[in-house]
């Protein structure tokens, strides 16, 4: 993925690198397009919609008071959670931040954070789940009936370990309000990779995903109905895990304001929906691309 940092920089500490990459690490939480969003969850990781963005203060306390990027995306990724058909489509991208106080991102959601400080952020925000639809796999899907586009409520909170080793982080919990009615939560932690620059910037790291028995039931399970409907047999899903994942994200700066994203995520279905009748693939890819203006 990277050389190694000796080969490229010498004698180099991962400590030097923040500062440099602490300006345009804000700039992270645009990565995803606003239709990834949609599904709950996704091979992208729950990290990669906010990416650095907590680093912004530690290392840079008097950046501007508002932070606005706007720009065009594209991405490939499962139809559904646990499909074997992937698809291609767009969306933009929008991230308005308010100091460390509040934010309306196509990713993350409109959101305010409640408890903020130079190493940690603890938040609530609403975003939105597209739910899944039979006509985007008649084949695998006809008769289990369609989950509605449906609001999300989450809670949220990031934290870095230090400076000198700025691991990060974040656990969240969402509750779907209606469509797949249920609730998903987080576990992840990513840091910048040795490579990055002031114009380079690349965070990678692994996530765990756990789901409530009413989620996995909307998205994984087969009642009798929908048995006799599809075809599939009767499946009711347990609790727990439900993915593990790992994200890397990187941007180039072409300009002081025009930059290009790329994001990319493997995840792999665990627990009950790795072995849904529903899931065609356990193991999800996603990529994500993105041309941004910044200001």
């Amino acid at each position: 993925m990277y050389r190694s940092a000796r080969t490229m920089f010498g004698s180099f500490r991962l400590s030097s690198l923040c500062p440099l990459v602490a300006v345009p690490v804000f700039m992270l939480c645009s990565l995803a397009p606003g239709a990834a969003q949609g599904q709950t969850p996704s091979p992208l990781q729950e990290w990669q919609y906010s990416g650095g963005i907590i680093l912004s203060r530690l290392f840079q306390p008097d950046l501007p008071d508002w932070r606005r990027v706007l720009g065009v995306a594209a991405e490939v990724q499962p139809v559904y959670d646990g499909s074997r058909a992937y698809r291609l489509q767009g969306g933009p991208v929008i991230n308005i931040q308010y100091r460390d106080i509040a934010f309306a991102s196509t990713g993350d959601g409109l959101g305010v954070n409640f408890l903020r400080g130079d190493h940690y952020r603890f938040g609530v925000a609403i975003a939105y789940d597209f739910g899944r639809r039979e006509r985007d796999d008649y084949t695998n899907l006809r008769g289990m009936g369609n989950i509605s586009t449906a609001p999300v409520v989450k809670l949220f909170g990031t934290t870095v370990l230090s400076k000198k080793f700025p691991l990060i982080l974040r656990v969240d919990a969402r509750q779907i309000v209606g469509g797949a009615d249920g609730a998903v939560a987080d576990v992840g932690v990513y840091m910048p990779l040795p490579g990055s620059s002031k114009k380079f910037v690349m965070f990678a790291g692994p996530s765990v995903t756990f789901a409530t028995h009413r989620y996995l039931q909307s998205e994984f399970g087969v009642t009798p109905a929908q048995s006799l409907a599809s075809g599939h047999p009767v499946f009711d899903p347990h609790g727990g895990e439900a993915a593990v994942g790992v994200g890397f994200s990187a941007t180039r700066f072409l300009t002081d304001h025009w930059l290009l994203n790329m994001d990319a995520a493997l995840s792999k279905l665990k627990g009950s929906p790795d072995v849904s009748p529903i899931t065609e693939r356990s193991t999800q890819r996603e990529i994500a691309m993105s041309i941004d203006y910044l200001w």
